[in-house]
């Protein structure tokens, strides 16, 4: 009898300690109901595609799930093929804070950095 071995893949998104955190903290004061966040991307935007984060309250059969010190970090199943070997990281300055994404797989992106084409 051959045994077959499996390894676990890695996750489609890498998590920075700051993306973390900011899970954590919109988990903290999620909305009743909320089982976790989900980045997706949606068609939007000058280019094509934008990424969205967004509270979820219910897991889609092929959504991609990332469990945290924080809460769990979903994966929209559909936009995974566009974000695989992604890092995600939370960014904070004097003027703006949000999710920086640094994509491998973005060809390119408007000039207002709101969105990315494949």
């Amino acid at each position: 009898m051959t045994e077959t071995k499996t390894r676990a893949r890695p996750a489609a998104v890498a998590l920075t300690p700051g993306a973390e955190a900011r899970i954590a903290k919109l988990m903290a004061s999620a909305p009743e109901g909320a089982i976790g966040v989900r980045l997706s991307t949606p068609r939007r935007g000058c280019s094509g595609l934008a990424y969205s984060v967004d509270y979820v309250t219910e897991e889609a059969k092929f959504d991609e799930k990332i469990e945290t010190p924080g809460g769990v970090f979903y994966i929209d199943g559909a936009s995974v093929l566009y974000l695989i070997g992604s890092t995600m990281d939370w960014v904070e300055d004097d003027f703006a804070a949000g999710f920086v994404f640094e994509n491998p797989n973005a060809k390119g992106a408007c000039g207002c950095g709101e969105s990315f084409t494949v």
